[in-house]
């Protein structure tokens, strides 16, 4: 197939987590024999056009004159967008099927699949609503509105839960055969040589400190607000321990401000925004990872933590409720409890039979059920569905219009006949 994805994030530019979906997804299918080409933005000293082993990588600007605000800017960037993907199928000839990625990239993949009649399958990896526990003022049910737009505009629409899947039909009322649930994976090679490091350790904790990690943007729904206020108490029975955030985000004053509220400035450390070879070595360094998200549809960071055998705490909260197994691959805790955060993690600290039997199951999981071969597959039979979808309906509108033609001849025969008749009367 020849395949265009739409999305407004790919590395080197990481926003969340579909920079990373789109990047695996995309180099296992050109690795599958498919021919896929990328249209993202543009961000920093990059090139405009990349070849990425295989994937054809173009980045346009998002903007032409200044922007007043997210959805201006957004507009700007699909129109550029539309622009560069016209210009793509002028000189390679048009594609099999466009794969958009969350509303941000909606409008480009709405008029590109009309245009070009090509068949739209969509991945919506987050709802506003859920982002923000409802819809609350005008540019929330704006992007609300986008996105139920994309959804019915798809002929496909891809979630990675069950969760999602449930909150798609609650809120846009799609039909449950149009979505597709698959799971997002992990780089089942990301840690190959990647060992423990102590001298990366040592930036950031003693050798006797364990290492409590947060990896995550700093944004409300992430939860670290409850993590931060569950280290009183997990210090209070554990002393040697230390809380690394790592991430950034808008929230980050507001969490420094909590941290020196308790008197914790010695005990957390922010560390900023890592590039992926730090990321891979802080999760080998930590000793539990804790996810304690309000709203998340999935947690693709808690499969690359069970990966690199760190034991993971979560909240029972969306994806991550089904990813983990309390008490078999990892602990849960009750989302928003900072008590809950506390006790398990401090079950972890004290019980290294336990993390071992956890990480153990962890691995197993990751690997037989977050695999890109599988993910890619099934994605790659939702494709199929589409463009099937879209020559049937092809075939029936032609039907439809020969069926329209067939009925206005016999009706302007009729009409030619009477008036025949009328004539002939008038003659007589």
């Amino acid at each position: 197939m020849k395949i265009l994805m739409l999305s407004w994030e790919y590395p080197p530019r990481v926003v969340g987590g579909i920079s990373r979906v789109v990047h695996d997804l995309s180099h296992k299918l050109v690795n599958e024999g498919h021919e896929v080409t990328v249209v993202t933005y543009k961000d920093g000293n990059v090139p405009y056009i990349e070849d990425d082993n295989g994937v054809k990588v173009y980045r346009v600007d998002n903007f032409m004159i200044s922007s007043n605000n997210l959805i201006d800017w957004t507009m700007q960037l699909n129109f550029n967008m539309i622009a560069k993907t016209g210009e793509i199928i002028a000189e390679k000839g048009n594609f099999d099927v466009i794969h958009a990625h969350d509303w941000l990239v909606a409008y480009a993949a709405k008029t590109l699949k009309t245009a070009y009649n090509i068949p739209l399958v969509s991945t919506i990896h987050a709802t506003e609503a859920g982002r923000n526990s409802g819809i609350r003022d005008e540019q929330q049910r704006y992007i609300n509105d986008t996105e139920w737009m994309l959804t019915y505009e798809s002929s496909e629409v891809i979630v990675n839960s069950n969760y999602m899947r449930s909150e798609l039909q609650r809120l846009f009322g799609l039909p449950y055969e149009k979505i597709n649930v698959i799971p997002n994976g992990v780089n089942l090679n990301m840690y190959d040589g990647i060992e423990k490091d102590y001298d990366f350790r040592r930036k950031y904790a003693m050798d006797n400190e364990k290492i409590i990690l947060f990896m995550g943007r700093l944004v409300y729904e992430k939860g670290i607000q409850t993590l931060i206020s569950a280290m009183p108490k997990i210090l209070n029975h554990y002393h040697d321990a230390k809380l690394l955030i790592a991430g950034k985000g808008g929230m980050i004053d507001e969490l420094r401000n909590q941290v020196n509220y308790l008197g914790l400035g010695n005990k957390v450390y922010f560390t900023g925004y890592l590039g992926s070879k730090d990321v891979q070595k802080m999760y080998k360094c930590a000793d539990v990872s804790v996810f304690p998200s309000t709203y998340e549809p999935f947690g693709i960071v808690a499969l690359e933590a069970m990966l690199s055998g760190t034991p993971v705490v979560a909240s029972d909260v969306g994806g991550l409720n089904e990813i983990i197994d309390h008490g078999i691959n990892g602990m849960k805790s009750y989302a928003g409890n900072a008590n809950s955060f506390a006790d398990s993690i401090l079950t972890l600290l004290f019980d290294q039979k336990l993390c071992d039997t956890v990480t153990k199951n962890a691995i197993s999981k990751v690997k037989s059920e977050y695999n890109w071969t599988k993910i890619t597959n099934d994605t790659h039979f939702a494709y199929e569905k589409a463009i099937a979808e879209t020559v049937a309906n092809r075939q029936a509108k032609q039907i439809s219009q020969e069926e329209a033609q067939k009925e206005i001849k016999k009706s302007n025969e009729i009409t030619n006949l009477l008036s025949f008749k009328k004539n002939r009367q008038a003659f007589a």
